[in-house]
């Protein structure tokens, strides 16, 4: 009998094939009762699941269930329609199914094994795939089950649809023991050079990048029935956060690209622009993702299907009342009360996540400018279209308008941050007495000092367990993607106290800004994008610290982001995958370094030594951190957020003094000008599978 959690695993295998046939590479079949079928195999589907277990390595019994799980809201959505948790129906349909998975005893782990088959043979893939992924990360008893890569599971999300047809020819033709030529995927395949935005495609369309937005909020749902899974410690600040660094670093792109700084929208009633057609199929819906004409605009949106009726004048409102509430430094509660605002509070206002303080007033701000700009080719669902890609979690930052909305939205956050009620740091809240920072720097194994290198590598993806109704071997798509040359941070500080723990702070910032001049304070403390964050030992006198990039707690292994995309079957770092399914939603190491130019662009290196006692966190178990993989972007499971300060501190608030970078500098703190210059080659990823030609 196949192990429990072995079985749980495999009902993400092939989302769209019904639960009959085999599943995973070992031909493993499910043994269905008549509670597993649906109409369309009532008459035959235990003689067709037989003639299948026949040939099968391993069977799956089902327990049949005392009581059938209902689904009056979530068997709404067809199994042949796209999901979306920007929309008010498909939010209830995810609470309900949650509800239901969360609700099984823990430990009945037979019990759980069935209610989820159930809910996959009976619900869309893609609802019952995103609620599965939440539980599985969220109940107790499922912690060893490894949430499968959603790339895999719905690969068309990700890649472009002509692979689709190659890969389905590839796996009828070419039997599985013989090596399977990579299906090439151009670096330039949604639009060329003529269109100014698609000089940041490489960094849009990323794989690793679109699955950090998607698994971050699996590990950060912003409603659910059971309000636990949702408030989690500083969710709406880290809201913030993520999405800050989000924008800081698409903005040095930008200038790497000789590119202006990303406008934000906070006109709702011009026309957009920014054109973007996706290249795109669902394979869920069969249909190609709808593009977006230059030109368009915000429509108000009447849409009963999605239970979404909103429009542009509510949308102001709520603006003008999170306005009033940044201004006065106060939020009214539906009771008529008020009580102070704090950024955490704010990032639950605008998301608005369950935990806003009150939805009545202050709406939903974020979600809804996602589905307005998803919906303006068919606001009133009069030619049946779907979503635009802005509104799925694992698609939405490849539209470029994604970061003009999020620049928006960041906007109002920073609006909080130089309010007269966020006063700005306190140089005993600065700096760190006795530590001297005498200097600091990058170095590249055989690179230049204090240079940073990037280049092209290409790596492979397996489509296979998306890739319903054909063959089970492997059929890999080959992409280009940036990366860079792993590099260490030295850090040389003097120590005049007693031995003490301090926390380790690194940043780099363009130098310059889009005219080629030195930034004013107010506009670069915005650029700085974290890079480290982590705590050590100084030692009275001299220290020498050495860190290397790869260890950064801001992003995850490049084994985990592409773990099963290339051969890491001995990779040991892989045996702890509990541990990716929460702390997958880490930034992609492979993009941890912005791209640079050919000949060399500048850069500044700011590291801080701040005061541990300013920054401890006592956890509530008293057991150490674990997990310290890209806690930045995803704090600790279970646990408080990993350091008392600010996130994003010293750069999230305004100076009272300093007008420069260089202004604001304390003996605690290091400043080295840096280059990033980008390599002009393609390289193999040396982890592609050795099968693949």
């Amino acid at each position: 009998m196949a192990d429990v959690f072995e079985s749980l695993e495999l009902l993400f295998d092939r989302p769209n094939e019904p639960l009959i046939t085999p599943k995973g590479e070992n031909n493993s079949v499910f043994q269905l009762t008549e509670q597993f079928l649906t109409e369309d195999y009532a008459n035959n589907g235990i003689e067709l699941n037989n003639r299948f277990g026949d040939d099968a390595s391993e069977k799956i019994p089902l327990k049949n269930l005392s009581k059938l799980p209902e689904f009056k809201i979530a068997t709404q959505l067809p199994k042949d329609a796209e999901f979306s948790l920007f929309l008010p129906k498909h939010q209830e349909m995810a609470n309900e199914l949650l509800g239901v998975l969360m609700d099984v005893p823990e430990n009945e782990l037979q019990d759980l094994l069935s209610t989820c088959a159930f809910a996959r043979v009976n619900l869309n893939p893609q609802l019952f795939n995103y609620c599965y992924s939440v539980a599985l990360m969220h109940r107790r008893d499922t912690r060893k089950v490894r949430v499968k890569n959603f790339a895999e599971v719905f690969p068309s999300k990700f890649l472009d649809s002509q692979v689709f047809t190659q890969a389905r020819e590839t796996a009828a033709v070419i039997p599985p023991d013989v090596p399977r030529i990579p299906i090439i995927i151009p670096r330039d395949y949604t639009a060329t050079d003529l269109e100014e935005e698609h000089r940041l495609a490489y960094w849009r369309e990323d794989i690793g990048i679109n699955l950090h937005h998607y698994h971050w909020h699996l590990v950060y749902p912003f409603t659910a029935n059971d309000l636990s899974i949702v408030a989690k410690d500083r969710r709406g600040e880290l809201f913030f956060y993520m999405h800050q660094q989000v924008i800081a670093r698409f903005n040095c792109e930008r200038l790497c690209n000789s590119l202006k700084r990303v406008k934000k929208f906070s006109n709702w009633r011009e026309p957009i622009p920014e054109a973007y057609f996706p290249k795109l199929d669902s394979l869920t819906s069969s249909r190609g993702w709808p593009p977006r004409q230059s030109g368009m605009q915000w429509q108000d949106l009447n849409r009963a299907a999605e239970g979404l009726f909103v429009t542009i004048d509510e949308m102001e409102r709520w603006r003008r009342n999170v306005e009033e509430a940044i201004a006065t430094g106060t939020v009214r509660l539906p009771n008529g009360q008020t009580r102070p605002l704090d950024i955490d509070t704010l990032g639950n206002m605008l998301e608005s996540s369950a935990l806003s303080p009150n939805r009545e007033l202050y709406g939903s701000i974020h979600n809804n400018g996602h589905s307005f700009t998803a919906y303006m080719h068919d606001p009133e669902h009069r030619y049946l279209e779907q979503f635009g890609v802005i509104a799925d979690e694992a698609t939405t930052m490849r539209d470029p308008f994604f970061y003009r909305w999020h620049a928006y939205i960041d906007d109002v956050f920073q609006k909080h941050k130089e309010s007269a009620y966020v006063r700005p740091y306190t140089r005993s809240e600065l700096e760190n007495q006795g530590v001297q920072v005498r200097s600091v720097s990058v170095e590249t194994p055989g690179g230049q000092p204090n240079t940073l290198n990037t280049y092209w590598m290409l790596s492979d993806v397996n489509l296979s367990r998306g890739l319903d109704f054909s063959d089970n071997g492997p059929v890999y798509a080959r992409f280009t993607h940036l990366n860079y040359r792993h590099f260490s941070y030295r850090i040389n500080v003097n120590n005049t106290g007693s031995s003490r723990r301090t926390t380790v702070r690194i940043f780099i910032t363009p130098k310059f800004d889009e005219r080629n001049v030195p930034w004013i304070f107010s506009d670069q403390r915005k650029m700085c994008i974290e890079m480290d964050r982590f705590v050590t030992v100084l030692n009275a006198g001299e220290n020498n610290i050495v860190r290397q990039s790869t260890e950064s707690s801001i992003t995850i292994p490049f084994e985990q982001t592409f773990r099963d995309l290339s051969a890491q079957g001995n990779d040991p770092r892989r045996n702890d995958l509990t541990t990716f399914n929460y702390c997958g939603c880490g930034w992609p190491q492979h993009m941890l370094v912005p791209k640079g130019t050919e000949a060399g662009m500048p850069f500044q290196l700011f590291v801080m030594l701040s005061n541990y006692d300013l920054d401890r966190i006592d956890q509530d178990d008293g057991k150490q951190l674990t997990c310290v993989e890209a806690s930045s972007f995803c704090g600790l499971k279970d646990k408080k957020y990993p350091d008392r300060r600010a996130m994003g501190f010293p750069f999230d608030r305004p100076s009272s003094s300093a007008t420069s970078l260089q202004d604001f500098i304390l003996p605690n703190m290091g400043l080295q000008d840096i280059t990033i210059q980008l390599q002009n080659v393609t390289e193999p990823n040396p982890r592609n599978p050795p099968m693949s030609v």
